[in-house]
């Protein structure tokens, strides 16, 4: 049997009062975390305290700084230092003076310090409230910096995680970085479920990263995007066009993009980049007609990707020289014959279409196989006998 402990006075006076205060099935909450704090089941106090906190009744006013005043206070060094922060994260959201708010997770991050994911978790805390409350974007960037140098060190996925890159896609946002957005706002999506996120808020996200996704520096690996259950989300809405728009841009596809114009020229970001989409579609276009050449006839002349990419000839040397440094293909230009020899394109996530087309030269590549294994055959004698 457990033991049975003296309930301190101020405690027992407190949790005895809310029990009388509370409505009946409130009242019944106090009486159970009350008869866990008795016999000392410090897990099941804990477990008790993440559902105990969400109560709508004690988002009101000062209830849930009340609570950590008079009892979670007297039993924080029992509690899983993780969860301690989780559960003090809806107490610190009652505090009016948000720099007060900052205060108490700085004391509480000197409590947790030894518990890395703890640590890292009132970091967090404390950006959300710079960048949400008090609109310091300095104190942000530096937490966020420190806390990503943490967590890049470390094992695993928790959901210190998934709040972390919530807040680092916040502040890129923000910031207007659009490919660094892309990156962490992808991560955030990778660390939780969903089913949690309301309709709302899954089309807020799937359209940022659409937008994100064509107007992000250095972003050119679309697939994981496409392939991301997010942008269902947009299909039935007025910015469906949005998942259309990047199939076409995934593909190369310069046509579709200039015939959509009428569409994504409505978003002002969007029509002040037109030159800056279009070189970067351009680009995606000369990937794609890489990636849909076989391995051994990839020479590419100039009159050919001029045609794919509707730019004028005496460009196309400078697209290649850009695709080029920036890594997104390999191989030699060569000026006299006009041409560039291919030999190497960007790995990407490929949609069904390309693994379509994948799936075909790999058939020509078994076939030329075969067809040389059946010529072996044939002439091994001749060859032996030489």
């Amino acid at each position: 049997m457990a033991a049975v402990a003296n309930l301190p006075a101020n405690v027992s006076e407190y949790l005895s009062k809310k029990q009388t205060e509370s409505n009946k099935e409130l009242a019944t909450e106090w009486t159970q975390l009350e008869e866990l704090y008795t016999k000392r089941l410090w897990h099941q106090v804990t477990l008790k305290l993440q559902t105990f906190v969400k109560q709508p009744s004690l988002q009101k006013g000062d209830a849930l700084i009340q609570l950590y005043t008079n009892f979670i206070s007297t039993i924080e060094n029992k509690i899983n230092p993780l969860s301690l922060v989780e559960i003090l994260a809806y107490v610190v959201e009652q505090y009016v003076d948000k720099k007060e708010a900052v205060e108490f997770i700085n004391k509480l991050e000197t409590k947790v310090k030894m518990n890395t994911d703890a640590h890292c978790l009132c970091k967090v805390l404390a950006g959300q409230i710079y960048l949400e409350k008090l609109n310091d974007l300095d104190n942000t960037k530096r937490i966020i910096e420190e806390v990503e140098a943490t967590l890049d060190n470390g094992d695993g996925v928790t959901t210190v995680h998934g709040k972390f890159y919530l807040l680092a896609s916040q502040y890129y946002r923000i910031q207007g970085d659009h490919g660094q957005y892309y990156r962490t706002a992808l991560r955030y999506l990778g660390c939780i479920d969903l089913d949690t996120l309301s309709l709302e808020i899954q089309h807020q996200h799937a359209f940022f990263l659409g937008l994100a996704a064509l107007l992000g520096d250095g972003v050119y690996n679309l697939g994981e995007l496409l392939a991301h259950p997010i942008l269902e989300t947009l299909k039935s809405t007025e910015n469906a066009w949005l998942v259309e728009l990047l199939y076409a841009f995934n593909s190369g596809d310069i046509q579709k993009f200039e015939s959509m114009k009428p569409q994504w020229s409505t978003i002002a970001d969007l029509a002040a980049q037109e030159l800056f989409l279009r070189q970067k579609i351009s680009l995606l276009c000369l990937m794609e007609m890489t990636f849909k050449r076989p391995s051994h006839d990839r020479q590419l002349t100039f009159e050919e990707i001029a045609r794919d990419t509707r730019l004028p000839v005496n460009e196309i040397e400078l697209l290649v020289m850009k695709a080029l440094a920036q890594g997104l293909v390999r191989g030699a230009i060569d000026q006299v014959s006009a041409t560039v020899n291919m030999t190497w394109v960007q790995p990407r996530v490929l949609d069904r279409t390309q693994i379509a087309s994948m799936v075909q030269r790999l058939d020509i590549w078994c076939k030329h196989v075969s067809t040389m294994e059946m010529l072996l055959e044939n002439k091994a004698a001749e060859i032996l006998t030489l």
